[in-house]
């Protein structure tokens, strides 16, 4: 009779951006030591996936690495899987772009492993019912899912223990069922407990085949588990166990398992993720009742198998940010291939262009749970940079040497509103007038710099937790079950934002508000001219207008009844061959009235820059003569400011004529990352603050500007 075959199909990622040195650390802590304990035993044979992002690093910093998997790979012991190159979720890019990612991906396993890959892991295990016929189309052979995405299927636990047929359009690939159990055992659970549920499904399946697919990471990297897995010995000996129950079980790489037996049948599967994804996917509140719920029938699970959170693309409702840069990176995806069908697809900047492309479609920054990377402004900031870099190397293909600067109208987020973009070489914008007609993204092209860049400060499902400090015991546990603090006093820290973190936004707030109610988000800002849907004007590439009216609601010194207010917006574009100019005048006027008793208000324009480290010495605003970190929190007397990034090589000077005072305050958010919940910088919110008169028929004008240059120009 057939052995009970194991399939162990073990994933290693890095995300573009990633620090040098958490990269390092984990290649020691997890990646070499799990790959010596791999090799010391060759009686288990594995699939091991490493993305490209990360296989890139180690060809520059451990080339041995890549030799010892090529001498594994020889011998059998290892099979390299493929998937998308730089670990995109593939079902949220184009088709083209989907190929290449996983051509580029199986290439580089070829030339350096010797082997082409036949499977390919999914970035996320991220799966929607069209993957086949799109797999099919590059070659793959078989992928691995989680066995949730079976259950929701309709299949019962018990028929998991093969693989399965998934067909689109007439395109098929094999795949294996990754058993959460399994999961959860390896490596948190005893070596005898996890060797006891394999013999317990040898038992009832005889020649059946368990498959699990899960970080390499966890083996290691994640808190507390190298002590666990390499100091105790935990992986050796598992491994060990391995090779002495081979009288029974056969530890095999999923080509091989594939090879030697029949598919269960077909699979037609319903768009899933892992269920933890599937939870964090959810709109906080929604994501709170339905962690209850699942509290609530946990003892049952013959229910919880019918409890499914939401899918993977809901990123995009639940994070404006997120929606934002997947949608810059279609825009730029739609330029590439345009100019490419114009004769320059065999061109080497168009191929350079592309792989920045491709380099900006890694996963990590659209989503957010424990691993996901939105929070973490180092990723976005990173993906931003490639999509600058590919886009200004688009628009110098279709506009030649000629110098442009071109406004286009579209529904660019696609939000079912339009927004105004502008482009040149030096810089490109987006204006978004129905969300309180601001500037949602500022790029200075020249350095490859986005500026804008933050996150909303808004209420996690996980922030409860932070307020009740609830603390784990000591043991080994799974990332998905530790409550853990990076520093103390988090909970202090919990505050939320009305808005979108844009630039321009204008706030208009009763006299007696301080710079302490700015920083405590407590201003009582009117809603409508702050978040309102402004009417486009006239429109050029250099001059754009926009305009509100409505009941300025606020209570005002000297208005008497409600009165209604006209906003006017004007920005201005403009750039030299180092530099660019962003301004924003406003012009505010109430209507005509018999009295001339003048109007007094506050106005506020609001400016957002994020150059991501807040502590360290090569960035800094200049206030007073002084150099402060960007963590500095104060009031700037006068009208002018200068922040400096010696990193990225940019500078940028705030204007505002007439402003009394320039409030500066450091954007932070409390999230929760593998290492625990952590306060992170996001930017800097600056509001030049104006006392205003308004005499009725007359208008109040008021001007914000941005002066974006090198910052080694100024003798930085």
């Amino acid at each position: 009779m057939q052995k009970f075959q194991l399939v162990l199909l073990i994933h290693a990622h890095q995300p573009i951006g990633n620090f040098d040195g958490v990269m390092e650390r984990t290649y020691e802590r997890s990646y070499l030591p799990f790959v010596e304990c791999l090799a010391r035993h060759p009686g288990v044979r594995i699939g091991i996936h490493y993305s490209g992002p990360l296989l890139e690093w180690m060809v520059a910093r451990h080339p041995e690495y890549i030799q010892t998997i090529r001498e594994l790979s020889d011998r059998g012991q290892v099979e390299v899987a493929g998937g998308g190159f730089y670990e995109p979720i593939l079902i949220t890019i184009p088709l083209e772009d989907q190929v290449e990612q996983i051509r580029r991906l199986s290439d580089f396993v070829t030339t350096h492993f010797g082997r082409r890959p036949g499977g390919a892991w999914l970035a996320e295990r991220v799966w929607e019912p069209q993957l086949p016929s799109a797999l099919a189309a590059a070659g793959v052979k078989y992928t691995l899912l989680d066995d949730s995405h079976f259950l929701a299927g309709g299949h019962e636990r018990e028929d998991l223990f093969g693989y399965y047929i998934a067909e689109d359009c007439g395109g098929t690939i094999k795949i294996l069922p990754g058993l959460q159990q399994l999961r959860y055992l390896l490596p948190f659970g005893t070596v005898d407990d996890s060797i006891g549920f394999l013999r317990g499904a040898a038992g009832t399946h005889p020649g059946g085949m368990a498959a699990m697919g899960d970080d390499m990471e966890k083996f290691g990297a994640w808190p507390r588990t190298w002590e666990h897995c390499y100091r105790d010995g935990w992986v050796e000996r598992f491994f060990s166990a391995l090779e002495a129950s081979e009288d029974w079980l056969e530890v095999i790489s999923p080509g091989e398992a594939l090879a030697s037996r029949p598919p269960l049948g077909r699979a037609d599967l319903p768009t899933a993720s892992y269920t933890e994804m599937m939870e964090w996917v959810l709109p906080t509140p929604v994501r709170q009742r339905f962690h209850i719920l699942q509290k609530e029938f946990e003892p049952r699970p013959e229910v919880q198998r019918f409890l499914r959170g939401g899918f993977w693309r809901g990123f995009f409702s639940k994070y404006a940010e997120s929606n934002l840069l997947h949608k810059k990176m279609l825009r730029v995806s739609s330029k590439l291939h345009g100019s490419g069908r114009r004769g320059n697809k065999g061109s080497l900047r168009h191929a350079r262009a592309v792989t920045h492309l491709l380099r900006a479609q890694c996963n990590d920054a659209y989503w957010h749970g424990i691993f996901g990377g939105l929070y973490a402004p180092h990723l976005r900031t990173e993906l931003w940079r490639e999509l600058i870099r590919a886009e200004t190397i688009s628009d110098a293909i279709q506009f030649g040497a000629k110098g442009y600067q071109e406004l286009a109208v579209l529904d660019f987020d696609a939000d079912g509103t339009d927004e105004i973009e502008i482009t040149s070489p030096q810089f490109a914008v987006l204006l978004k007038p129905s969300g309180g007609g601001t500037l949602e993204a500022l790029d200075f092209r020249p350095r490859a710099v986005t500026l804008i860049n933050s996150l909303q400060r808004r209420v996690e499902a996980y922030h409860e937790r932070i307020r009740d400090s609830a603390q784990t015991s000591g043991r080994v546990t799974s990332i998905h079950e530790q409550t853990l603090f990076k520093e103390d006093g988090l909970e202090k820290r919990l505050k939320y934002d009305r808005w979108p973190r844009h630039c321009f936004r204008l706030l208009l707030f009763t006299a007696g508000k301080t710079f302490s109610d700015y920083e405590a988000l407590c201003l009582e800002e009117n809603p409508a001219f702050a978040g309102g849907d402004y009417q486009l004007g006239a429109a050029t590439p250099s001059k754009v207008t926009l305009s509100l009216a409505a009941p300025c609601n606020v209570p005002i010194v000297g208005n008497g009844a409600l009165r209604d207010l006209q906003v006017v917006k004007s920005f201005d574009f403009a750039s030299a061959k180092d530099s660019c100019d962003v301004g924003c005048q406003l012009d505010l006027t109430f209507p005509l009235v018999a009295s001339t008793t003048p109007v007094r208000l506050i106005v506020g324009l609001e400016i957002i820059v994020n150059l991501l480290a807040p502590n360290e010495p090569n960035r800094y605003f200049e206030v007073a003569g002084a150099r402060q970190v960007l963590a500095w929190s104060g009031v700037v007397e006068g009208s002018h400011l200068r922040i400096v990034d010696g990193w990225q090589d940019v500078a940028v000077e705030i204007d505002a004529p007439g402003a009394n005072q320039l409030w500066v305050s450091p954007i932070e958010t409390v999230s929760e990352s593998e290492e625990g919940f952590e306060r992170v910088y996001q930017g800097s919110q600056i509001l030049a603050v104006w006392n205003a008169e308004i005499t009725s028929g007359q208008s109040w004008t008021g001007k914000a500007s941005l002066h974006v240059t090198f910052a080694n120009k100024i003798g930085v």
